[in-house]
């Protein structure tokens, strides 16, 4: 049986290497949980897990046969990623590693590619009648206005223009860039749902995290919330083809009449994770029996609210470490 585990790109995501570490161990003493990076002797998380391997970026030629390589010599039986990047391309490759009993973490190719796109992702929550930030023209617009990329991730190139002096030519000549309804944070509450899908596309498990504090696009202090909005959230998301394990859905709701707005969708694990998974909410010990022990998973409801997380910066240390 193929029951190590490889997570990929695992960069600065200890927790997430050891939560796997941690439930993996429970279910199958002997397994492990490796990890991959283009850089892994600098790789917080490649040093903690129980072996870690250099692979190419993913935008290289030989990203998928090295990748292939490392799974095949390691007996892995499930492959996890963890950044945008990777998810198009093993996306498109399940079937070649399926051939070789080897399933990846990943969403259908189509809608992956749905939510690399922002245009594509307003296209899907509408859909699921789900609002979205209204898009303006370039030509009629009014302030202030947010303005993103349609393919960006980790808040780059994001901007906030109150004042048409604080325009600049690139926000008009560059097509990749988006003039979107700004939700004030005065006026809204942005959440973060992590979101759990069954194999086959089911919905079993939402947890809301209030985003207090993000640091480089990424959550750094946030409080699970139970509100009302997210029985909604639910029947409009309860079954989506395609879905499959931890869905990280950005919202944010207007505070005087609880209006939603859909933000984005990234279909991986998100960085604030570690929170919904404290709370109660066992995704990777849910992964693990569904595809290692093919048990079906139950709709749970009972993770702890109100609970809050306060992040910092922690230290990994490598002693006789030759550089």
């Amino acid at each position: 049986m193929k029951n190590n585990i490889l997570i990929t790109s695992a960069g600065r995501r200890v927790s997430l290497v050891r939560f796997f570490q941690n439930e993996l161990k429970l279910i199958f003493p002997g397994a492990k949980v490796f990890s991959t990076d283009s850089n892994p002797d600098y790789a917080a998380a490649c040093v903690i897990s129980d072996g870690c391997f250099q692979v190419p970026k993913v935008s290289s030629s030989n990203y998928i046969d090295d990748l292939l390589a490392v799974a095949l010599t390691n007996q892995i039986g499930l492959i996890i990623p963890t950044i945008d990047t990777e998810l198009l391309v093993l996306a498109q490759n399940t079937d070649l590693f399926a051939h070789h009993g080897i399933s990846i973490l990943v969403s259908d190719f189509e809608l992956v590619n749905t939510f690399h796109f922002k245009r594509l992702s307003h296209d899907f929550f509408e859909k699921q009648g789900i609002d979205t930030a209204k898009e303006f023209d370039k030509n009629n617009y009014t302030l202030p206005v947010y303005i993103k990329p349609i393919d960006g991730s980790r808040s780059v190139d994001n901007f906030i223009v109150h004042h048409h002096d604080d325009f600049t030519e690139k926000h008009f000549s560059n097509e990749r860039l988006m003039f979107l309804e700004y939700l004030d944070h005065a006026k809204h509450t942005e959440l973060t749902i992590d979101m759990y899908y069954s194999r086959d596309g089911h919905l079993k498990c939402a947890v809301p995290r209030e985003r207090i504090e993000v640091r480089e696009g990424e959550v750094n202090k946030a409080i699970t919330k139970n509100p009302e909005f997210i029985a909604s959230i639910w029947k409009k998301m309860e079954h989506i083809v395609g879905f499959r394990g931890c869905i990280t859905m950005q919202v944010f709701v207007q505070n005087d009449n609880q209006t939603i707005y859909a933000i984005e969708i990234n279909p991986r694990f998100g960085g604030g994770f570690p929170l919904s998974y404290i709370a109660g909410a066992n995704y990777p010990k849910w992964i693990i029996e569904e595809y290692f022990a093919g048990k079906e998973i139950p709709v749970f409801h009972d993770w702890q609210k109100n609970m809050l997380m306060l992040r910092y910066d922690h230290e990994v240390i490598v002693p006789n470490f030759i550089h």
